[in-house]
């Protein structure tokens, strides 16, 4: 079989497999969990072939046309260079992980067929953005993504929280999709076509005309989609859905979409200084915001969401700078211990039984209870927080590489302004330092806490604990393979250099230190709380329990929390993520509310007063003629008489009128 042949079948077996799920989740449910693990284990497999094939080497191309479509023809076309390669590999894992993960985690949901069906979608659509040679067919998994996340997120749609989230997370990347997609065409206006070799040609030869518009419009869709400032807002609030569909968002697809779609036209975005420039603050803003954020939550998801936001940050700021490679680095390490944060933080709630727990002041004697969660959360800890040897140490080192060589000029790696290289190392350092403040205080919070314990629900089920443990290898050894890897990442290495990795590694042990100094301070001056009863309430596998139900301590009221010592002032601003909500509230709901009511009123009072008089009138004209039929023959002849009286007495008036003429 061709490689070709290999990596279309790729794309297409969780598509089918999706399909299948839904035709047969009611009639068939005995099929389900094998139609949502085998095509998508499948798929995974193949992805390995395709990059084994590949080898890093030069890029597989095939193209077959679409359709006519008059100056600029739309391809089904495939481009697998090292990076799509090894990016489908990471999606093709993760997306078997979360399917075999989701089948104990969501033995008990009624709805777990759509939902399985979904995440394959979901798979499906991501692999063929990675895939995808042509733009206007990658703009069709990009979009996919958007409505498969609205599904997924409100998969608990009878909660307010989960519909309000979903609703947000269309809305805000629709946002930055309408300008992207007027930069997809303006771009494959000046190429004169939407095939990536041909746009990435055209570059080459300075084809592109408004390159500086073209990569403006394009970042706007790029910061919806991979929730850059100001366009994250939405990512947080996901959380109402499923953990799994976190771990999935977050490591392997959607907001990933985002980082690969520059990283691969990373030639069109440099074409433009300003372009680069704007990439970098955004990023900065986005690493240090977002570290900020994480500091001050107390829900456990929230945190890992504005970690994602961060970590997407250092991937965007590598980007700005110029090294693609750096940022594809990160992009696959992120994606393994972030998808096993997630998973593990589902094991928490799981053994909690119950959404309401995930706030960490309420969190108390989890680490004997789950050891696997326990053991496996804190190798992906130290990996976020850039610890040597984990993973993640190596490409945030990477990220801050780049940008050393960018802000010191360094010619033969430069291609962003010396501004940009400074703007993404400062944020870098500074987000190091907060990254293993908040790492720190999560682990403390939720495996040493003093809250109340929560009812013990017997041991996780093997399907999620398996998939811990194959998550952790990635986690603490994949940036080991950093040397072996110099082919699949544009030729250059991707090692670390004395300079920052001193700098990074020390920022980080030192906001370890503060931060858990501040916590050993506080947790000797407050109180143990009052331990809850440990019995099973009927109603918490369906999720039903509340907090206040079991007696737990509200957040708010949580005396060792190091986050409010750390931030201070800047606690209440950073925990409600620095009131961008209520800045979009003001600037774009109120007025599009407003204008609504506008057209409402203009509907109902104005128009429909015209269609309401004419019908009025008409109905009254009806009334009178129905008012001459009555059907009397005395009636009739008694009318036609009086008319032709009136008749006779104007012919004669008008006979005597033109006589006296």
């Amino acid at each position: 079989m061709t490689t070709t042949t290999l990596a279309v079948l790729v794309p297409l077996l969780p598509f089918l497999g999706s399909v299948a799920g839904l035709l047969l989740g009611r009639t068939a449910p005995g099929l389900v969990r094998p139609l949502a693990v085998l095509p998508t284990l499948a798929a995974a497999v193949l992805a390995v072939l395709v990059a084994a094939r590949q080898g890093g080497g030069k890029a597989i191309d095939a193209a077959t046309q679409l359709t006519p479509t008059g100056s600029v023809p739309i391809d089904l076309a495939l481009h697998i260079d090292g990076f799509a390669a090894l990016v489908a590999v990471l999606v093709g894992v993760v997306a078997t992980c979360v399917q075999i993960y989701s089948t104990g985690y969501l033995r008990q949901d009624p709805r777990y067929p759509s939902y399985a069906a979904l995440v394959s979608l979901f798979t499906s659509a991501m692999l063929l953005v990675v895939y995808s040679g042509d733009l206007m067919v990658l703009l069709v998994g990009w979009e996919i993504m958007g409505i498969c996340s609205y599904f997924l997120v409100g998969h608990y749609w009878e909660t307010p929280e989960a519909r309000a989230a979903s609703l947000k997370a269309f809305l805000v990347t629709k946002l930055g999709d309408v300008p992207f997609l007027i930069g997809l065409f303006a771009l494959a206006a000046d190429a004169g076509t939407f095939r990536i070799t041909g746009v990435l040609d055209a570059v080459a030869s300075g084809g592109l005309d408004h390159p500086t518009l073209i990569a403006l419009l394009l970042l706007a869709g790029v910061a919806g989609k991979s929730a850059q400032f100001p366009l994250h807002t939405w990512l947080p609030d996901a959380m109402a859905g499923p953990t799994p569909v976190s771990a999935l968002i977050h490591a392997a697809t959607m907001v990933a979409a985002g980082i690969y779609f520059t990283a691969r036209l990373l030639p069109v975005f440099a074409a433009s200084a300003a372009a680069m420039t704007v990439l970098a603050v955004m990023a900065a803003v986005t690493m240090v915001g977002s570290a900020l954020a994480a500091l001050a939550q107390d829900d456990i998801k929230r945190v890992l969401a504005y970690s994602t936001i961060g970590q997407l940050g250092y991937m965007a700021g590598a980007l700005a700078v110029g090294d693609r490679g750096a940022a594809v680095f990160h992009l696959l390490s992120h994606a393994a211990f972030k998808a096993l944060l997630f998973l593990a933080a589902g094991a928490v709630i799981h053994a909690a039984g119950t959404n309401s727990l995930t706030a960490m002041s309420r969190m108390s004697g989890l680490a004997k209870r789950i050891p696997d969660a326990y053991w496996t959360m804190t190798v992906a800890l130290l990996a976020l927080a850039a610890i040597p040897p984990f993973a993640g140490f190596f490409s945030k080192e990477a990220v801050l590489v780049a940008a050393e060589h960018t802000a010191l000029g360094d010619q033969a790696v430069r291609t962003a302004p010396a501004a940009a290289g400074w703007t993404v190392l400062v944020a870098g350092l500074l987000t190091a330092l907060l990254t293993a403040a908040y790492a720190l205080r999560l682990w403390l919070r939720t495996f040493r806490g003093r809250g109340a314990e929560a009812p013990d629900h017997g041991r996780q089920p093997i399907a999620m604990t398996s998939v811990l443990w194959v998550l952790a290898i990635p986690s603490l050894g994949f940036g080991l393979t950093v040397t072996y890897l110099d082919d699949w990442f544009d030729g250059h290495a991707l090692t670390p250099t004395l300079t920052t990795a001193v700098l990074g590694t020390g920022l980080a042990a030192a906001g370890a230190a503060v931060t858990y100094a501040v916590w050993r301070t506080l947790a000797a001056r407050a109180p143990a709380a009052a331990p809850a009863p440990r019995v099973a309430h009927p109603d918490a596998e369906a999720g039903l329990v509340e907090a206040e139900a079991l007696h737990l301590p509200h957040p708010a009221k949580d005396p060792a929390d190091p986050g409010r010592v750390l931030l201070g002032p800047l606690h209440g601003p950073a925990a409600d993520g620095f009131h961008l909500d209520a800045v979009y509230r003001a600037a774009f709901v109120r007025p599009v509310l407003a204008a609504a009511t506008l057209v409402r009123f203009l509907d109902r009072e104005v128009v429909d007063t015209y269609v309401s008089g004419a019908g009025s009138a008409t109905k009254g004209l009806g009334w009178l003629v129905r008012r001459a039929q009555t059907g009397n023959v005395q009636t009739y002849l008694s009318a036609l008489l009086a008319g032709s009286v009136v008749l006779a007495i104007v012919a004669v008036a008008l006979a005597n009128a033109v006589a006296g003429a």
